[in-house]
């Protein structure tokens, strides 16, 4: 099963609509890529974290619209659920360089999990799973139980009581937590889906400049939740998905604004946008099964402005610093609370006054992966934090720098989120980082690397 999608994917664009230069291929044509996809990463990627994890044999077992995370990455697009009771075996054998795939269900799961289960030969579901188990003999079987990702933690109660009861005692000795294969499989990106990761943090990016613009804004008249509205309006006129309602928030100079005190834990009220304004908001679309997640900056221009203010550029350039900062310690093997520490560390060394809560994007907005520490946790974050970066995985770059602006009188908390994919090497943005304010009206292009 040799993939080449780079020729299928050219294939689709006859089948693309567009909206405001914007390529987003119809439903028919995303379920065909989606699909390719998954048996590129079954063929490629799983056999690699099998190996990796010392698992020969991963269960992963749901009942309908009570689905583990994980199982929703091995549905086929047309699946919106799982059917009945799925029951999912993948197998490698010592050695060997393939995976088996089988379907304990009534049904082949796609193309890529044949039916191994004939009711009318053997009624019950758990029997016939225990033999395909005997029939290969594994010597580590992975389940989804997990207590530092909720990802990984997908076997409910009654599933795990079920195959225990079934499976003979021989065999409990060797079950084992997955953890690391479910959230290895969940972070790792392949070849195709990196090429299409920085078109999809493109559409994200064309739709945060149109609400962030005097097209969909007007000073004095629209409102903060005018903008949040007219975004989610625009993801499902695109045929888009989000997995969160976006928020857009004001800073301003003056003691009535206290935005710089916010907590993540609390929304903004709803306020009319003004000239002067800096406008910041928080926006994620899910494109393929992908997700981004970017948090950006507009100013407002006064009237007697042709510019963003000399000061805002500097405070901006401090949030980019410590973007770098953050990148430069992103090193194989490193743990997420080992890649904060060494970046808080030269960040207090240079006198910036930031915080860093960056975590990995994928599958999920909020993927599994290294978290990279927490709005609320400077410190060492338990479990999720202890785990190490892997090459070809994908982060939401997320932090702030509070700045003092002399002219405001206060400070300004220059809030930043890019999508960026590490290659083992080095960080590289997907589709480039804000390094110059959006203006309201336009005055010109922003993106850089």
């Amino acid at each position: 099963m040799k993939l080449v999608f780079s020729l299928f994917f050219i294939a689709c664009i006859c089948c693309t609509t567009y909206a405001q230069g914007i390529a987003v291929l119809s439903q028919k044509e995303q379920s065909k890529v989606v699909d390719q996809w998954l048996g590129e990463r079954i063929e490629t990627i799983l056999p690699k974290l099998m190996d990796r994890s010392g698992i020969d044999m991963w269960l992963v077992i749901s009942r309908e619209y009570n689905e583990d995370p994980v199982i929703k990455t091995f549905l086929p697009s047309t699946w919106l659920a799982a059917r009945r009771r799925t029951i999912l075996v993948m197998y490698k054998p010592k050695g060997e360089d393939e995976v088996e795939t089988l379907a304990v269900a009534r049904y082949n799961v796609g193309s890529y999990f044949k039916k191994a289960w004939d009711p009318e030969v053997e009624p019950n579901q758990w029997k016939r799973l225990i033999e395909l188990i005997k029939e290969r003999d594994p010597k580590q079987i992975g389940i989804n139980t997990s207590e530092d990702f909720g990802h990984a933690d997908g076997l409910n109660h009654t599933e795990y009581k079920m195959l225990m009861e079934y499976l003979p005692k021989s065999y409990q000795q060797r079950v084992t937590s997955a953890e690391a294969l479910a959230v290895g499989w969940l972070e790792t990106r392949t070849p195709s889906e990196m090429a299409t990761y920085k078109h999809i943090q493109t559409i994200a990016h064309h739709i945060i400049q149109e609400g962030l613009s005097e097209q969909v804004i007007t000073p004095g008249v629209t409102s903060t939740s005018d903008v949040v509205w007219w975004y989610r309006d625009k993801i499902k006129e695109l045929g888009l998905e989000t997995w969160f309602h976006p928020t857009v928030d004001i800073q301003r100079s003056g003691n009535e604004s206290k935005e710089h005190l916010r907590t993540f834990d609390t929304n903004p009220d709803p306020e009319i946008i003004r000239p002067g304004d800096i406008l910041h908001m928080d926006f994620g679309i899910t494109y393929l099964r992908l997700n981004t997640d970017t948090q950006e900056l507009a100013y407002v221009l006064k009237p007697d402005e042709k510019e963003v203010p000399q000061y805002l550029k500097e405070a901006l350039a401090v949030g980019n610093r410590l973007q770098d900062i953050l990148t430069s310690n992103f090193k194989i093997g490193r743990t997420g609370n080992e890649i904060l520490k060494a970046a808080r560390s030269t960040m207090s060394s240079e006198g910036i006054n930031g915080t860093i809560y960056t975590h990995p994007m994928g599958y999920h907005g909020h993927a599994a992966g290294p978290t990279i520490g927490m709005w609320d946790n400077q410190g060492n974050v338990l479990g999720s934090g202890d785990y190490q970066l892997h090459p070809n995985t994908v982060y939401a770059i997320e932090l702030n720098a509070e700045v003092y602006l002399d002219e405001w009188e206060k400070p300004f908390r220059v809030m930043l989120e890019e999508g960026a994919h590490f290659n083992g090497q080095e960080v590289i943005y997907l589709n480039g980082r804000q390094k110059e304010f959006l203006t309201i009206p336009r005055q010109k292009t922003y993106l850089k690397n």
